[in-house]
């Protein structure tokens, strides 16, 4: 079985890298930076991000699997002190009894448009925003090639099930189970008053349905595709739907959503079994 490592780059996360070489070497696992197997990221949510952007054109035949080094971490199942015990999961592959879970998560597929028609595709595991540079962002908001609202604000966010509990809970958005195809639009400090109305809650949509987002004035914008910055001052139109790539992470013993979600918010820890 092939595998590749990123981390975060601190002391902890090093060390835990060179360790898990060592283990790995021990227990016939091949190192593998170009077309691995699977993905261990050794850090935070940061780190997983970035891994799945190395990889996101290899998202059909690689998992991904986080050790947790931060302070917060919804996409790795395993802490600094069982390093070890994942090594030895991950080397079970090679009995043909073993057969890890493996899980996968919708993504968001973005269509950026500029105004001389030329387009760019993009994915992203957690969330897109668009905000302006310089001022209130003022863009046009439809859902399914009809018109739903005018949007004036500081900005509006995408996230997928697996990114609700980032930024965009942070703006009142709901948390979705990441099973679930869909996507979520938030709103980031929208203008509502006698003259500019806006919806002012969270729109969920499934599967199939889209966003497009039109810029309605000469703006300079600052689109995030997870932690990948794009200023543009030529923006036409961004399409969001639900792409029809998966990224998968290989779940070698129960980790449910929800007892992340109470362990990260809550602060009640469970014993995992």
């Amino acid at each position: 079985m092939k595998y590749a490592v990123l981390d975060r780059g601190d002391e902890l996360s090093r060390k835990l890298t060179t360790q898990l070489h060592q283990l790995a070497a021990e227990r016939g696992l091949v190192l593998n930076h170009e077309t691995p197997d699977i993905v261990v990221s050794i850090g935070g949510d940061g780190t997983m991000l970035q891994a799945f952007h190395q990889y996101k054109n290899q998202l059909d035949s690689i998992g991904f699997v986080g050790i947790h080094t931060g302070h917060l971490g919804f996409y790795a199942d395993w802490k600094a002190d069982e390093i070890e015990d994942l090594v030895h999961e991950m080397s079970q592959q090679h009995d043909e009894i073993a057969n890890p879970r493996r899980v996968n998560y919708p993504l968001i597929e973005l269509t950026i448009t500029y105004e001389n028609g030329v387009e760019e595709k993009h994915i992203a595991l957690n969330e897109f925003t668009i905000k302006s540079i310089d001022t209130t962002i003022v863009a046009q908001i439809d859902i399914n090639d009809e018109l739903f609202e005018m949007f004036r604000g500081d900005g509006i966010c995408i996230s997928t099930p697996s990114g609700s509990t980032a930024y965009n809970k942070s703006l009142g958005g709901a948390m979705i189970h990441p099973t679930i195809a869909a996507i979520q639009l938030a709103e980031i400090a929208s203008i509502n008053n006698r003259v500019f109305r806006t919806l002012g809650s969270p729109i969920v949509l499934p599967k199939h349905h889209h966003f497009d987002i039109y810029s309605r004035k000469k703006q300079r914008l600052l689109l995030t595709i997870d932690h990948v910055n794009i200023p543009i001052e030529n923006l036409h139109a961004v399409r969001c739907c639900v792409a029809d790539e998966t990224v998968s992470f290989v779940r070698y013993r129960p980790f449910p959503f929800w007892n992340r979600v109470r362990e990260a918010f809550l602060g009640y820890d469970v014993e995992r079994k």
